[in-house]
């Protein structure tokens, strides 16, 4: 298992930090940004726990985690492709609440706020203080719409972050799934365990293990320096409890662009007993362009990491096409095909091998 992140030496607020001035008092930004910061506060919700805000070192300018929490003044510059609904969710929501962009499955976003902001979020338009959950008339109609098509095997809940749902509300929710006949499995996505861990109690992790099928946990996590002690604690607390995780990562510039921390990262996930399973391009999102990279950047990434670091850290590189066309691998490729069954496959360290087949 990895070693345990210590934190830097500073006290961590009582409370989450939700506005500008309150990161000030806090010491994690200079007064003199705050003018431009409540200008980005206007526009996107801002919310950085006391686990998370424990972690940032205030004297580091490129801290992983301040990157990845704090607003900055980069947000107000946003480029004419990008986009409020960057995925494309809103063409494929039939009912309010719900998401059916693939034949098999569908999102489920019974909440619309997080625990904390991540700035690069593709929803954050959608997400956050005064946005719309679903009531009780709507989330029954979110429930029979799935009810009503056998063809949907998995439902994916989101948001928001399901996971700060009250424990009896998550078990209402998880238990009416598992009434519906068709349904193989519950996927979970969340930020909780690491963002704020103290959530993940006996009584929540009950609440996730449905009578009839399994409840899977998509963990969202960019940087080793995220899983605390705290963090691995509540990641622990969920996968004995036999609840197998997954983590999905966002490919971000200057936070873990590099085959070091990516190396680092998905160690101390598998560490964790967390299976790196995607690793995200970044989306479209307004403001958000001085986190992306290239796709030839990523590309380079996952070519550097593979045959250097154990297969169970190998996340697959996908791009969700903007526009609502789905989410494809765009990882490098080893094969040229020469036609009639010939090909050539370069092997990890850049060597071309001839083949037939």
């Amino acid at each position: 298992m990895a070693p345990t992140q210590s934190l830097p030496d500073h006290s961590p607020p009582a409370r989450t930090l939700r506005r500008p001035a309150e990161l000030v008092e806090q010491g994690l930004v200079s007064a003199e940004r705050l003018p431009a910061l409540e200008a980005v506060a206007r526009s996107f919700a801002v919310a950085v726990t006391p686990a998370m805000a424990a972690a940032i070192d205030p004297a580091d300018p490129a801290d992983p985690i301040a990157a990845q929490f704090v607003p900055s003044e980069a947000e107000l510059t946003v480029l004419p492709e990008e986009r409020a609904d960057p995925i494309g969710d809103e063409p494929f929501s039939p009912v309010k609440g719900i998401v059916h962009r693939y034949h098999d499955r569908v999102l489920l976003k019974p909440v619309h706020v997080c625990p904390i902001y991540c700035r690069f979020c593709f929803r954050r338009e959608m997400v956050g203080p005064g946005g719309e959950g679903l009531d009780a008339a709507e989330l029954d109609a979110a429930l029979a719409y799935i009810a009503s098509r056998p063809q949907i095997w998995e439902v994916v809940m989101t948001g928001g972050d399901p996971m700060i749902l009250a424990p009896r509300r998550m078990a209402e929710l998880v238990e009416r799934l598992n009434a519906i006949a068709h349904l193989g499995l519950v996927r979970i996505h969340t930020r909780v365990p690491i963002v704020d861990p103290d959530r993940i109690t006996a009584e929540l992790v009950a609440a996730l293990k449905g009578s009839r099928i399994p409840t899977w946990v998509m963990l969202h996590s960019n940087h080793w320096q995220e899983l605390t002690q705290a963090a691995r604690a509540a990641i622990g607390r969920l996968v004995d409890a036999g609840i197998p995780m997954l983590a999905q990562t966002v490919l971000l510039k200057g936070i873990n662009d590099d085959v070091e921390t990516l190396t680092r990262t998905f160690r101390a996930l598998v560490g964790a007993r967390v299976k790196p399973h995607y690793l995200h391009h970044g989306d479209l999102a307004k403001g958000t362009s001085h986190f992306r990279t290239s796709l030839a950047e990523g590309q380079a990434l996952m070519r550097a990491l593979r045959g250097d670091v154990s297969g169970l850290c190998q996340p697959t590189y996908v791009l969700d096409i903007p526009g609502g066309h789905g989410k494809v691998p765009v990882g490098p490729g080893y094969l040229t095909d020469h036609g009639d069954g010939q090909w050539t496959v370069e092997d990890p360290r850049g060597n071309r091998h001839a083949y037939r087949g």
